[in-house]
């Protein structure tokens, strides 16, 4: 007991209780919004335990906070041996999702397995992929930068074109996106990287219009441009919801989006906590957000291992990416990506890798000994 009561003081004693304490704000106010949201949704949908989605997520953040205790604790050399060990694992589950994955309304994304019951393994996946990108980066055995480009688009390739075979564009534009903030910090000729981001862009634009299994985008751009086309009614329900809500809100309970549209409280959680609460609070959420972005980058000042740098940097944006999409769906700046948002979303396989990316911060931002 001694020794365990040891460790734990050792483990608070260096981390960053700014970054820890923004964490838990987080994921308390997803909580939160959990009970409140989805409550009405599971008594009138499932004719059930009317807190069925939010024991769910109260589960999964459980289970996330033995996750941020167990990265955030682990020394520098067993953090590299776990993180190497787990993106292997979880590409084979991500590889293994064509063959056996669960299929949900035209996309096979998920594994259904007996302890892992509607896994999304590109959720668990991300915060690894962070790992070894900036080991490739950081690599001292190679001078050459561009090898260490080419090097590290050869690790991401299969990963987009599993995530592309689902079809999953929305994260597959999220784990391109890190990947050129990445080749962006390390120091890239800005013609080169230009030159980069324009061939990507003209691939993803090939897909959407020339391949027939990525046509649903195609028309959600369509929705999205011209609002009279049809096929827009998740996006025109939650910018009511929003309308709706103005800036304080209508009360807790109020809102209908959560009821209108199928997993608002998952892809439209933004919409429907501003419907309840008022424009007030997404803005109070997205500066908690921006503060613990910021938190983050601030602990590179202090840090001089060029790797931890670019981990920091690399989880700090995939968070910050994936909540700006987010917003901008729910609020009509981009079309709909079915993404989450970070910490506040209901879903098992986000809250548990939102929850690796924040060990991964804490262990890297606690104080060196």
């Amino acid at each position: 007991m001694f020794q365990i009561n040891k460790i734990y003081y050792g483990w608070w004693k260096n981390i960053d209780k700014s970054i820890f304490f923004l964490i838990m704000v987080l994921f308390s106010l997803g909580l939160f919004f959990s009970l409140v949201s989805t409550s009405l949704v599971a008594s009138d949908n499932l004719n059930t335990n009317s807190y069925y989605f939010f024991l769910r997520h109260l589960f999964y953040t459980l289970l996330g906070f033995f996750f941020i205790i167990f990265f955030s604790s682990l020394n520098q050399k067993n953090f590299y041996r776990v993180s190497n060990a787990l993106f292997l694992i979880c590409f084979i589950f991500l590889a293994l999702v064509p063959i056996i994955g669960v299929e949900v309304k035209g996309s096979k994304r998920w594994l259904d397995i007996l302890f892992l019951p509607r896994f999304q393994p590109i959720e668990v996946l991300k915060p690894f992929i962070i790992i070894m990108m900036a080991s490739i980066l950081s690599s001292e055995k190679n001078k050459n930068i561009y090898y260490k480009y080419l090097l590290s688009f050869v690790l991401i390739a299969p990963i987009i074109f599993l995530l592309i075979t689902q079809p999953d564009i929305g994260q597959t534009f999220l784990v391109l996106l890190t990947w050129l903030s990445l080749i962006f910090i390390s120091g890239i000729n800005l013609i080169v990287f230009f030159l980069f981001f324009g061939l990507i862009f003209l691939l993803l634009l090939y897909l959407i219009f020339f391949i027939p299994k990525f046509s649903y985008i195609l028309i959600r751009l369509k929705s999205f441009f011209d609002p009279t086309s049809g096929n827009n009614y998740q996006s025109e329900k939650a910018s009511e919801a929003i309308i709706n809500g103005g800036f304080f809100g209508k009360g807790i309970g109020e809102g209908v989006l959560k009821n209108r549209v199928p997993e608002a409280h998952t892809d439209y959680i933004v919409s429907v906590i501003s419907e309840e609460f008022g424009a007030v609070v997404i803005i109070i959420l997205m500066i908690i957000f921006l503060f613990f972005i910021y938190q983050v980058f601030k602990k590179l000042y202090f840090e001089k291992n060029n790797k931890a740098k670019l981990i920091l940097v690399g989880s700090a944006s995939i968070i910050l990416f994936q909540a700006l999409i987010h917003l901008g769906v729910n609020i009509r700046l981009l079309p709909t990506t079915g993404m989450t948002l970070p910490f506040l979303s209901y879903g098992g396989s986000s809250i548990v890798g939102t929850a690796i990316l924040s060990g991964i911060i804490l262990n890297l931002t606690k104080r060196k000994i």
